[in-house]
């Protein structure tokens, strides 16, 4: 939950025209857009004013996405495993690895798509 003044304060940083983008998850917040992926989700950063460990964040293109659909490069680093993000790092330059399936494979998960253990 964000505070009044902390909403003021990235209002006057972002503007109004980018009021979508910091409004979300019931907390306002306003960095620098480091990249975007084959997804079309958006990642952030902003070191100056967030607390500790809670600088980077992803702004999904869709409201119904999950984070399975975060490659491991960037899952490595929102979750500060890596301190460059793969657009910098070379070894992640790759984009597609050998082992990586072609299409996304949605966690399934509370849905009828689920593994059901057999019973009888």
């Amino acid at each position: 939950m964000s505070t009044i003044m902390r909403t003021l304060r990235n209002l006057r940083r972002v503007g109004i025209k980018d009021w979508e983008l910091i409004n979300g998850a019931g907390d306002t917040k306003a960095g620098t857009l480091i990249a975007t992926d084959r997804y079309g989700n958006k990642y952030f950063e902003n070191l100056e004013e967030e607390l500790p460990l809670r600088t980077r964040w992803v702004d999904y293109k869709d409201p119904e996405l999950d984070a399975s659909h975060i490659e491991p490069g960037w899952h490595a680093w929102i979750s500060y495993m890596v301190d460059k993000p793969p657009t910098q790092d070379p070894i992640l330059q790759t984009q597609v690895r050998p082992w990586e399936l072609p299409n996304h494979r949605p966690n399934m998960t509370f849905s009828r798509g689920a593994f059901k253990t057999y019973s009888t």
